[in-house]
């Protein structure tokens, strides 16, 4: 999905490399924290001449997003805003952390969980992934992105997908509900929505509230 986006002209993917940015013979990006502690900091300097590079003068719509702990949980609802603009630029941190005052060259932080891994690679690709997917004509079948988990149900609320079947019809004593084999679209419908309801509601009762 990701490669056809790309071949079409729907997305465009950069990777820029901090180190060319670094300091010295060594190209050296992190130093040791003042006040001691372990681990080694990402450089301000550094990260501030690799943003810069990275910016596109032209694009109307930029947003520079620094992936860290303390940001914003990453949602569906984030990804449909991030779909909508027309330059990202995601720096995905290593080592210990970044040099506190790199916050004030980025528009915002986003975290993908409560949870801490090695660096910020992972947490680039899941963004991409999901926001890449959402872009106006990156899918050929538009309504693939249409009544899927953590997206609005007609009375406005983030829900879980409904259950899925196909053939066989029936495996060990287990059938498909009747409900979709009728041929209705509008009991179809009805059934899918109920069933939605019913696993969100077991499952992630958060998102109704919200």
């Amino acid at each position: 999905m990701l490669k056809l986006a790309q071949e079409s002209g729907k997305v465009i993917i950069r990777f820029v490399d901090i180190r060319d940015f670094g300091e010295g013979k060594h190209k050296v990006v992190d130093d040791k924290p003042y006040g001691g502690g372990r681990g080694m900091i990402l450089k301000v300097d550094v990260l501030d001449k690799a943003i810069q590079s990275a910016r596109i003068n032209t694009a109307k719509n930029e947003k520079v997003i620094l992936l860290d702990p303390r940001g914003e949980t990453f949602t569906q609802s984030l990804a449909e805003d991030l779909s909508k603009l027309d330059h990202i630029i995601l720096i995905a941190g290593h080592y210990e952390g970044y040099d506190e005052r790199v916050r004030n060259f980025i528009d915002s932080e986003i975290s993908i969980g409560d949870f801490v891994l090695t660096g910020g690679e992972i947490p680039a690709m899941a963004i991409i992934d999901a926001t890449t997917r959402l872009i106006e004509g990156a899918i050929l079948d538009s309504e693939v992105t249409q009544n899927e988990s953590f997206s609005k149900n007609e009375s406005g609320k983030m829900s879980l997908e409904h259950p899925q079947y196909t053939r066989p019809q029936e495996y060990k004593g287990q059938r498909v509900p009747e409900e979709l084999l009728t041929g209705n679209h509008k009991n179809v419908q009805k059934f899918r929505n109920e069933e939605s309801l019913k696993i969100t509601q077991k499952v992630r009762p958060d998102l109704l509230k919200n």
